[in-house]
């Protein structure tokens, strides 16, 4: 098992977020801008670490440490849905995905209304999580080794150590949530 270090101070959420009907476009360059700029503005308002991302072509996965104290990634995370979907308006009201009922309560056709989020309790949940999101993009079949896969954190924990850099290819043992 890689030797997983993280700092201890504020509580850490591993988090999945998914678009509207699992449209297709996080990782279309203007939307992958968009998203970048939006954690960077939303961490400068409310600090928190990404700890471990990756992201997919309809959903990402990610794992954040919250100051000591603070609890809340739900203020964190609307505001980040609505940064991108400002900067991305053209994408924004596609008549394919919005329903009579989103446009009523002007919804865009971009997020799922909510997220899924689960407070990591010790450090083997929070390493099961790591490997979780690291092997992502191999479950889907988008890669064929987590190394393959650019928008994910794996390639920074490879470069300080803490997975060798053929983690995660042919025959990867270890319970990874499946």
């Amino acid at each position: 098992m890689p030797n997983y270090r993280r700092a201890t101070e504020g509580s850490s959420y591993f988090f999945t977020v998914v678009t509207h009907q699992r449209q297709r476009f996080l990782l279309d360059e203007d939307v992958r801008q968009a998203l970048r700029a939006a954690i960077e503005q939303v961490r400068t308002i409310a600090p928190f670490r990404i700890d471990a991302f990756v992201l997919l072509p309809d959903h990402l996965h990610c794992i954040w440490t919250l100051p000591d104290g603070d609890t809340d990634y739900g203020m964190r995370w609307r505001l980040i849905k609505t940064f991108v979907t400002q900067a991305c308006r053209h994408r924004v009201e596609n008549p394919e995905y919005l329903s009579q009922r989103r446009a009523s309560k002007g919804q865009s056709t971009l997020w799922q209304n909510r997220f899924w989020e689960h407070r990591l309790r010790d450090e083997a949940d929070y390493a099961r999580h790591v490997d979780y999101i690291h092997w992502n993009p191999v479950k889907h079949g988008f890669a064929d080794r987590a190394m393959d896969w650019p928008y994910s954190s794996f390639h920074r924990f490879a470069r300080n150590g803490i997975y060798p850099m053929d983690w995660g290819g042919d025959g990867v043992e270890g319970d990874l949530g499946e």
